[in-house]
């Protein structure tokens, strides 16, 4: 079994048409951005509003880094 076809700790990545993780890579997307990615798509099946606190978070981050 490939990586791709293993996920720890849940199945709320596998269910999606295309995972976080296949996106940001083929779109050479940076590390906040791809959090923000990730954090977006689970959010329903895995930690709530929790999840998009975090999104929100590297959001706040990206602003705050790029705006120096």
């Amino acid at each position: 079994m490939s990586a791709l076809e293993t996920q720890v700790d849940g199945s709320h990545y596998k269910k999606l048409k295309i995972q976080p993780v296949e996106y940001i890579h083929a779109n050479e997307i940076g590390y906040m951005e791809g959090n923000v990615i990730k954090y977006v798509s689970r959010w329903k099946d895995k930690n709530g509003i929790r999840d998009l606190e975090k999104a929100k978070h590297y959001i706040e981050l990206l602003i705050e880094l790029e705006s120096k």
